[in-house]
C-alpha cells in the first residue's frame, strides 16, 4: 500500500465525539468534587498551630452528607436540610461556606445543637463545663513567604533559633474535649473574645472556632462583623482528612522553587495524628 494510499484512508477526526469526551471528562471531576472530595488550599493562619498556611488538604465530602451549596458550582437554589444528614464529632475540622460571602473556610467543631458554649478568661466551657487547656511546648514556625509571624500580635513572637534562623515561637495549648478528643491551640494573650456570653446553640446550627483563638473570625463572631456566628448545617461542606503537601510560600516561576518550597516531613498527615501530637 502506498503512503498517499495511507493518507487517504486516514479516518477524520470527529470533534463532536472528542468534545463529548471532553464533557464527559468534566462532568466526573465536578461530580467527585461535589461528592466524593476536594482539595483545598490553607490561605490564613486562623487554624495554627494544627494547620499552616499553605498546607493543602484532601476534604470528604460524604460524611456529613449533602446541601444546595455542596455541588461544586453553586448552581442549586437555597433550600434548608441536607441529604443523609449526619452532624458532625465535636472537634472534627470541617470545611464550610461563610455565611455572608459563601467562600469556603476552615474552622473546628465545638458546640452541636443544645450545647451551651461559652468563653471565659480564655478557657473555653462546653455545657457548664470547662474544657481542660494545659500550656505545652511553644510551636516553633520557621519564617517564611507566607508565615513571616508579623500578623501574630505585630511579630512579638518573633525570633531566631540557635542557628540564627528567623522563627515564629507561639505559646500553645492542649485543648481535650469531653469525648477525649485533643487537639492544639494558641492563646496569644488578652482579647475581648477571651470572655462570652453563654451561648445555647439552636436546632439546625453550629458553633465553630479556630485553633488560633485570637486570629479567627468564627462563630463568637457576628457575620455582619465579618465571622461566622451560628453555621446553618446547610453550610457544612466536608471534613477534612490529611495533609496532602504544604509549600512555604517561596514558589516563583523558576521550577526549582516548588521542590525546595516543600516543606519537609509535612505531607500525608492524618489531621487525627496531627491533632493527638
Amino acid at each position: 500500500m502506498t503512503q498517499a494510499t495511507t493518507m487517504a484512508t486516514k479516518k477524520p477526526t470527529n470533534w463532536a465525539y472528542e468534545a463529548w469526551q471532553l464533557f464527559l471528562l468534566v462532568l466526573a471531576v465536578l461530580g467527585v468534587h461535589s461528592l466524593v472530595a476536594k482539595p483545598f488550599y490553607i490561605p490564613s493562619g486562623s487554624m495554627l498551630p494544627t494547620l499552616l498556611i499553605g498546607d493543602r488538604l484532601i476534604v470528604s465530602k460524604f460524611p456529613y452528607g449533602y446541601s444546595y451549596l455542596s455541588p461544586s458550582l453553586n448552581v442549586l437554589p437555597e433550600m434548608s436540610g441536607r441529604l443523609f444528614n449526619h452532624l458532625p464529632a465535636r472537634g472534627d475540622i470541617a470545611v464550610i461556606k461563610s455565611p455572608q460571602l459563601k467562600e469556603d473556610w476552615i474552622k473546628r467543631v465545638i458546640g452541636l445543637p443544645g450545647d451551651t458554649v461559652q468563653m471565659k478568661n480564655g478557657q473555653l466551657w462546653l455545657n457548664g463545663v470547662a474544657v481542660p487547656k494545659v500550656r505545652v511546648a511553644d510551636t516553633v514556625i520557621p519564617v517564611s513567604p507566607n508565615s513571616d509571624c508579623n500578623s501574630q500580635v505585630d511579630g512579638q513572637f518573633r525570633t531566631t533559633d540557635a542557628a540564627g534562623n528567623a522563627i515564629c515561637r507561639l505559646p500553645t495549648y492542649r485543648e481535650t474535649l469531653p469525648s477525649g478528643k485533643t487537639y492544639l491551640t494558641l492563646d496569644l494573650g488578652d482579647n475581648p473574645r477571651d470572655n462570652t456570653d453563654p451561648v445555647i446553640v439552636p436546632e439546625g446550627r453550629l458553633f465553630l472556632m479556630g485553633d488560633n483563638r485570637d486570629n479567627s473570625e468564627d462563630s463568637r463572631f457576628d457575620p455582619l462583623e465579618g465571622g461566622l456566628g451560628l453555621l446553618p448545617i446547610e453550610n457544612l461542606v466536608g471534613r477534612a482528612e490529611f495533609i496532602t503537601f504544604s509549600l512555604d510560600g517561596s514558589t516563583d516561576w523558576n521550577p526549582m522553587t516548588w521542590f525546595s518550597a516543600v516543606r519537609p516531613g509535612r505531607y500525608f498527615i492524618s489531621l487525627d495524628k496531627t491533632a493527638a501530637k
